[in-house]
């Protein structure tokens, strides 16, 4: 506790782990536990599960940590942007002497600007039906051309097309280079995705590839980063693609426009490489497993027309033997029809003449049990009655505040208590205690 000044006008000089301590327990003493608003930033998750991030708003900051037993009961994952509201305790960060808010439980409470201007778009684009699952199409088995649009520097190109060498290296690739961040970046992406296009639409003109399928990959990042795969012209475009596109951008929790307007969304770019590229060697093996097949149907299909064939001769040769048999097949199942259709109905017969038998003692034992159930619970609930008590001569006393009077050391002198009895109240005054 912070003692006052001395009386010889001497400041007391604190040590300054015991001024943290003390600042510590005037912060509990006067605001926890605490609630707070604001917006997620520096969003950080260590190996041991403990999460450490700032709360801001436009006039302050303040250091957040959420331990892992918290942060294991979260239902979404917190991102920087995120406006959340968070419970917790405020205090003193000791061996740095800053101020923390060790959070509790959190909430979200609506995103920051650019996750508001995210949904705000998002709505719109999907009311104009641009997300639609009916208009997306169907990826190309084995496409003949894959176009990619990506920064010649990314490093989710070398993922790609590594992926690609390794899995396909007969099929040609087309890239047409953008900026994947800045101000500049959706205009070039869009200008990349149109170049493709004119390929795709035109596959006959000599010396071209013909494109089956596009990638727009980027590598991960945050929603700054990623910012420029949520511009609407650039969505606009992805929907008028001729061809499908997969989007591939960032890392597997990373959501953006194109990924909802794309005709696929791969996880990461490695990913979206994978989805159009089918190993070499599995195909191989595919052809492989069906041509085998194919020579075990035939030699089946040539086995069972042989044996028809051999049915159908016998048949011929001897047409009054096989009616005979018919014949005889068919009185048997006629008697064996009528002998069931007996037994069936004399155990039926015999189950309800049982039945009837057994319900009405059934009947008359349920009621009976149903009778002294209740008849043992009315004697029970008669012995809880308070007002037997009441009528022996006590009685209920209560505070004025309604609550149940039950020791000597609840009253003071002159205190005002109400006595309840069997047939009504009594307003009483405390003149004096004594403990037994």
């Amino acid at each position: 506790m912070i003692e006052p000044p001395s009386t010889f006008g001497a400041a007391r000089v604190w040590q300054v782990g015991a001024l943290c301590r003390a600042v510590a327990d005037a912060l509990e003493a006067r605001f926890n536990p605490v609630s707070v608003s604001g917006e997620i930033t520096g969003y950080t998750r260590a190996a041991s599960g403990h999460c450490y991030f700032s709360l801001k708003d436009d006039v302050g900051q303040l250091r957040c940590a959420m331990f892992r037993r918290a942060a294991t009961l979260l239902n979404f994952t917190p991102r920087d942007g995120d406006r959340v509201e968070v419970r917790g305790r405020l205090g003193v960060y000791e061996p740095r002497g800053e101020l923390q808010l060790v959070v509790e439980s959190m909430r979200p409470a609506g995103q920051g600007t650019l996750f508001e201007q995210f949904l705000r778009l998002k709505a719109k684009l999907e009311q104009e039906g641009l997300f639609e699952t009916a208009r997306k199409k169907p990826l190309p088995p084995l496409p003949r051309g894959i176009g990619i649009v990506t920064s010649l520097g990314a490093a989710a190109l070398h993922d790609v097309v590594t992926a690609l060498q390794r899995r396909v290296p007969h099929i040609p690739v087309v890239l047409a280079p953008a900026s994947v961040q800045g101000d500049g970046a959706p205009r070039e992406l869009c200008q990349a995705l149109s170049s493709l296009y004119t390929l795709a639409l035109a596959p006959d003109r000599a010396g071209a590839v013909p494109l089956d399928v596009i990638l727009l990959v980027r590598g991960g990042g945050s929603m700054e980063d990623l910012w420029a795969f949520n511009d609407e012209q650039l969505v606009r475009t992805v929907a008028g693609s001729p061809v499908p596109v997969i989007s591939g951008v960032g890392h597997e929790t990373d959501f953006t426009l194109t990924d909802f307007v794309a005709d696929l969304r791969a996880p990461t770019p490695t990913a979206a490489a994978e989805l159009v590229s089918q190993p070499t060697a599995a195909l191989l093996g595919l052809i492989d497993g069906l041509e085998a097949r194919l020579q075990d149907a035939m030699v089946r299909l040539l086995d069972r027309q042989s044996q028809r064939m051999d049915l159908a001769m016998s048949r011929l040769g001897r047409p009054s033997g096989l009616a005979q048999r018919q014949r005889l097949v068919l009185a048997s199942v006629q008697q064996r029809l009528q002998h069931g259709v007996r037994m069936a109905t004399h155990i039926r017969q015999s189950e309800a003449l049982r039945l009837s038998q057994d319900l009405l003692p059934a009947v008359v034992r349920s009621w009976q049990s149903s009778q002294d159930r209740t008849q043992r619970a009315a004697l029970r609930l008669g012995l809880l009655d308070p007002s037997l008590v009441l009528k022996r001569g006590y009685a209920w006393l209560t505070l004025e505040d309604g609550h149940t009077l039950t020791s000597v050391t609840q009253t003071r002198p002159g205190q005002r208590v109400r006595a309840s009895l069997t047939d009504g109240t009594v307003d009483l005054t405390v003149i004096s205690q004594k403990l037994n």
